[in-house]
């Protein structure tokens, strides 16, 4: 009885360090989506904005990463980091107490970037996984609002 026990014990240890492991190497690219960009820097941005404003989308803040690190004599690669909103989407998280609690992940970022690989590069959150652990009016709003964004990127990124 002492043996199975102890066996029992050191496969549910085992089991939970594997589990711990797998969404150390794994979870990252859940929580992450990133895209090669099918243009340029410029073109990419430009496009986006574009894409952004024709669905009804507002673009509240743009921020110039490199713009911002060289006032503190850092030079990086060009990034743009675009803060999207769709206030109609917004308005049904903002305006329920118990669902507030996502406005940190609010408005919705998209990153361009330039990897030294010389491509242009699109990064965001994986609204759509993260939603699942929420339910509810959060979960259907970062659904559809992923759906939305992933419509948005699909013709300026690669496959």
């Amino acid at each position: 009885m002492k043996n199975n026990l102890t066996s029992f014990f050191i496969g549910i240890v085992t089991g939970i360090i594997l589990i711990l492991v797998l969404f150390y190497i794994f979870l990252p690219g859940f929580l992450i989506k990133e895209n090669q960009a099918k243009y340029s820097f410029e073109e990419t941005a430009a496009k986006f904005e574009e894409i952004v404003v024709s669905n009804n989308w507002k673009i509240p803040i743009i921020h110039d990463l490199q713009a911002t690190m060289l006032k503190f004599g850092k030079e990086v690669q060009k990034v743009k980091i675009y803060e999207i909103c769709q206030p109609d989407q917004a308005y049904k998280i903002l305006t329920e107490d118990d669902e507030r609690i996502v406005s940190s992940l609010m408005p919705c970022r998209i990153a361009i970037y330039e990897k030294s690989d010389g491509n242009v590069y699109i990064s965001r959150l994986n609204s759509g996984f993260v939603s699942k652990a929420f339910g509810g009016v959060v979960a259907d709003v970062m659904s559809q609002v992923t759906e939305e964004n992933e419509s948005m990127l699909k013709n300026i990124v690669k496959e």
